[in-house]
């Protein structure tokens, strides 16, 4: 790739993040003669990729694997044919970060949902009642990801009193340590330009389910209607899913945005790191319990039923902690064998503890 050639590719790029770091990953692609872009839309086995060409539609198949976490998605820096009937895309650079969660199917396959992302915008609707833990659920993997987690609370509008969204805003805050929280309006504009100074440098993917507004927020950063929006049920503020592939849209400020479905599903995948943290503070005071393999459930001396005895810990907050704990023990363990003969082997450990306490419970002669 010549100077003048690389100069093009890098002001047209640009605005969809491209810099020095993706032409050197990139380099030994171009003295092949193909073509850097970004794929902006995934649809059956084919992509559209944003190239210093304009918008040129390619064919996955060359480089779709068996393993579902390599195939191309949205957000991928890739390597195209510049031309070809079909044209192919031949590799994707290695991805800086990419949001994954587990399928529904069986075979608990996990699923790519977004690659190279700075930013994991969750959406979450005030039109109807929090759900802390879904909210937790969705940090877990975005904090997994690699991305920087944002909450927006979106439809702020429906909440005109500020001293309910001052409590509501806290309440999420308490479940997302380390994770900005912000009320916003597409209605009023209201929290809109904090939300645009946050992703305004980076890649940003939005994030929640069905009817959280995702795509009216969208439509708000982007400065017109491009993402179609459909009205909301009153019941339970869920809607079609307007959305139906992952989207990648430049910001006219700056920044890349990329629309998802609504998910009605977010299953944890080998996300361990992200869930502790989602929960840092319990993680943190189970540093300071007697037994460094303490599960907090009955051990003496756990710090943890401690503060939550105290009132420093909510007993909503340690529920679920064990829950998405044990949620991505069982993923990792269908994929992980050794790890499977390892749970055995500790409710096997368990088990016979059980039994000794209870037998020292009823005393020597409590068979005959």
């Amino acid at each position: 790739m010549t100077s003048s050639s690389a100069s093009s590719v890098s002001s047209a790029l640009a605005p969809y993040g491209w810099d020095d770091a993706w032409a050197d990953e990139f380099a030994p692609y171009g003295t092949e003669g193909l073509l850097p872009g970004r794929v902006i839309r995934v649809d059956r086995g084919q992509c559209d990729v944003v190239t210093a060409d304009g918008v040129l539609r390619a064919d996955t198949a060359f480089v779709t694997p068996h393993d579902p976490l390599r195939v191309v998605c949205t957000g991928d820096w890739v390597a195209v044919e510049p031309g070809g009937n079909p044209r192919y895309v031949r590799a994707y650079l290695p991805r800086r970060t990419a949001f994954v969660r587990s399928t529904s199917s069986k075979r608990s396959e996990g699923q790519i949902l977004a690659a190279n992302v700075d930013h994991a915008i969750v959406a979450v609707p005030l039109s109807v009642e929090l759900d802390l833990g879904r909210i937790e659920r969705f940090l877990a993997l975005a904090w997994e990801s690699g991305a920087q987690p944002l909450v927006v609370l979106t439809k702020a509008d429906l909440v005109p009193d500020a001293v309910t969204l001052a409590h509501l805003v806290q309440d999420v805050e308490t479940s997302a340590p380390g994770v900005p929280v912000v009320p916003v309006s597409a209605v009023d504009g209201a929290g809109l330009d904090v939300v645009a100074a946050i992703v305004g440098g980076g890649t940003s993917v939005l994030l929640g389910q069905s009817g959280a507004g995702k795509s009216t927020l969208a439509n708000a950063l982007l400065g017109e209607d491009v993402m179609a929006v459909q009205a909301a049920r009153d019941v339970d503020g869920k809607g079609r899913h307007t959305t139906t592939t992952r989207n990648l849209l430049a910001l006219p400020g700056g920044g890349v945005l990329i629309d998802t479905p609504g998910l009605r599903g977010v299953g944890l995948w080998d996300a361990e790191t992200g869930v502790g943290q989602v929960f840092s503070e319990i993680e943190e005071l189970a540093e300071r319990c007697r037994f460094h393999d303490c599960a907090h459930e009955a051990e003496p001396g756990c710090a943890v039923l401690a503060a939550v005895e105290e009132g420093d810990l909510p007993e909503r907050r340690l529920h679920s902690y064990r829950k998405l704990l044990r949620e991505n023990q069982r993923i990792v363990a269908k994929t992980d064998a050794r790890l499977r003969a390892e749970i055995r082997k500790d409710w096997k450990r368990k088990g016979a503890i059980g039994r000794a306490a209870m037998e020292a419970k009823r005393g020597p002669h409590w068979r005959s």
